[in-house]
């Protein structure tokens, strides 16, 4: 069967994708440019008849795999491949050798999942019904490197003035994300919202400071960042129905220079994240509704500054319930998990997803037999992950694509 040939090639390619993991991880590099990560995928890959695309605005790549059996549906796969700005504390013997820069949300694990998709399918070749591309991404990290890549039309789709030179976008897009304090192997994934939007605030109050002796000279500005704080929890609760949940969090407040001087402002940063469009732009007049007139009754101002981040991450039904076959064909029954719940995390993905019809996956790399709800997630300083679960994930990404080239999105039965 041929799903049984998947998972015998990911197992092939384990030791090649291990290997490309760990320098990646040795070496992490952060936002937009990550030059020597591209190098390194474009050695791993130089061998396979891959026709490569690389932007202006970025250094990512989009690798073409064009099959033999004519044109047929095209398919997207995508890799981040960017670090995180903070120490790693694991102790691995091919831990980051970049101070300040560590691959803590497993785009390493990413690349080397992918890379070794395209070796699966490479072999393929000749049977492949269509074409699959391999998106590896810089800039994930906040950065916007997904939209970066549209917009240099690496993606395909007609771009402004140049109407006619791109390919058309691709007919579907997925994606696979570790998680390494899930269950071993586990591949989780929902229709709909998966992530939602998130936004960064910065709330600035202007008062007048003065002697802490003396506050009822002065317009303090610390007990009104204080009540907008307060005040911005009730009205989340208040506002928004549970059905259609926002998030907003304050998690840094700034005022003062010592023990008794009243500061002339106080500034907070936090995020507001959502899961529409709807609330995630009612969500913004709120806040700096709330904030501005708070602040005025107090005899203050209040100035609201919103830095638009990701925006809702959408799962196509369709999608799902093809990662679901190909997830229970390959690996069993009990191979595939329906998340009840939506993730309050935000993922640049979602950049691809408004165009492209698709979904985005999440695979357990806790270590066999370990309690995994122990483990530590992502974006800690010391997660860590179990890389026998990346011929799985490769096996995965390949039979995605396998599976879409050949039927779309009406699939059923073992996966292929």
């Amino acid at each position: 069967m041929l799903h049984e040939s998947l998972i015998a090639d990911a197992q092939t390619v384990a030791g090649e994708i291990t290997a490309l993991r760990r320098a990646i991880h040795a070496d992490p590099e952060l936002g937009l440019g990550n030059p020597r990560t591209r190098d390194k995928i474009r050695a791993a890959l130089a061998h396979l008849p891959l026709e490569w695309r690389e932007g202006l605005s970025t250094t990512g790549l989009v690798a073409t795999l064009k099959g033999g059996t004519g044109d047929g549906r095209c398919v997207l796969l995508r890799a981040d491949t960017d670090a995180l700005p903070m120490p790693e504390e694991t102790g691995l013997p091919f831990a980051s050798a970049v101070p300040g820069a560590m691959h803590a949300c497993g785009h390493d694990a990413h690349v080397a999942m992918l890379a070794g998709a395209a070796e699966i399918l490479c072999r393929r070749v000749t049977s492949l019904k269509g074409e699959v591309r391999f998106m590896f991404q810089p800039g994930e990290e906040g950065h916007h490197g997904a939209r970066f890549m549209l917009d240099d039309g690496l993606l395909g789709g007609s771009l402004p003035g140049r109407e006619g030179h791109a390919a058309p976008l691709p007919d579907a897009a997925f994606a696979l994300h570790v998680m390494p304090n899930a269950p071993h192997g586990m591949i989780g994934g929902r229709a709909g919202p998966l992530l939602a939007s998130a936004d960064q605030i910065e709330i600035t109050v202007n008062g007048r400071g003065g002697h802490a002796s003396m506050p009822h000279d002065t317009l303090d500005p610390v007990p009104v960042a204080c009540e907008i704080v307060t005040a911005i929890q009730t009205m989340v609760t208040r506002k928004f129905t549970v059905m259609d949940p926002v998030v907003v969090t304050i998690s840094r407040i700034e005022a003062g220079s010592t023990h008794n001087v009243i500061a002339d402002t106080a500034r907070m940063l936090g995020t507001m994240r959502s899961l529409s469009a709807k609330s995630r732009a009612r969500l913004r007049q709120e806040v700096e509704l709330l904030a501005t007139c708070i602040a005025a009754a107090h005899g203050l101002t209040a100035q609201v500054t919103v830095e638009e981040g990701f925006p809702v991450t959408v799962c196509d039904a369709h999608a799902v319930d093809l990662g679901e076959q190909v997830a229970k064909g390959l690996f069993g029954e009990n191979a595939f998990r329906r998340l009840a719940d939506p993730i309050m995390g935000a993922e640049d993905f979602s950049y691809v997803l408004e165009k492209v019809p698709g979904a985005m996956f999440f695979i357990g790399f806790a270590h066999a037999g370990e309690d995994w709800r122990q483990c530590c997630g992502i974006h800690s300083s010391r997660m860590m992950l179990d890389e026998s679960v990346m011929p799985q994930g490769a096996a995965f990404l390949a039979g995605l694509a396998t599976r879409f080239l050949e039927t779309g999105f009406a699939s059923e039965g073992p996966a292929g």
